[in-house]
């Protein structure tokens, strides 16, 4: 697959209010969204997904992304485990969809939206700024936030497309 072809598969979406309003945060001060298509989507549950997608990634990309978490101040638990995906505990799981979130050393408490579809993935990110340092620590990280996600997505999409 080229990589025009890859990349044409994952796409920015406006949020959908469904899925902001699963949400279990206070309040959400950053979200953003992403659909990736898989031809394969009903071949698993939502958390199956998140498992494939994050766990499934290379071990260099699982170490950058776990180091990069906890610089953040995020608070993970376990790699592997029922409870955890990649440290980030689930918090709500059907087959459809899958909420994995992690509290924060700075006040920046975080959500993963897995959100199986017909034939396509909805990934969404909701953050919480519960003060100015968590504030101006995601208004750094947000540019990288964003092609990190394209490109988990992207890899995602060529191995399971």
């Amino acid at each position: 697959m080229s990589t025009a072809a890859a990349e044409a598969t994952v796409r920015q979406v406006a949020v959908p209010p469904a899925a902001r309003a699963r949400s279990a945060l206070a309040h959400v001060d950053y979200a953003d969204a992403f659909v990736v298509d898989l031809s394969a989507a009903q071949s698993r549950t939502a958390e199956e997904w998140a498992r494939a997608i994050v766990e499934g990634a290379p071990p260099g990309v699982q170490r950058q992304l776990r180091s990069g978490w906890a610089a953040l101040g995020l608070k993970l638990g376990p790699s592997r485990s029922d409870r955890f995906v990649l440290g980030w505990e689930v918090r709500r799981s059907t087959p459809e969809l899958v909420l994995l979130g992690a509290g924060s050393r700075i006040g920046m408490p975080a959500e993963l939206h897995f959100e199986r579809r017909q034939r396509s993935l909805l990934f969404a990110t909701f953050v919480q700024h519960d003060n100015p340092i968590a504030r101006a620590v995601w208004a750094a990280t947000e540019p990288v936030h964003v092609p990190i996600v394209r490109r988990l997505l992207e890899q995602a999409g060529k191995r399971f497309g």
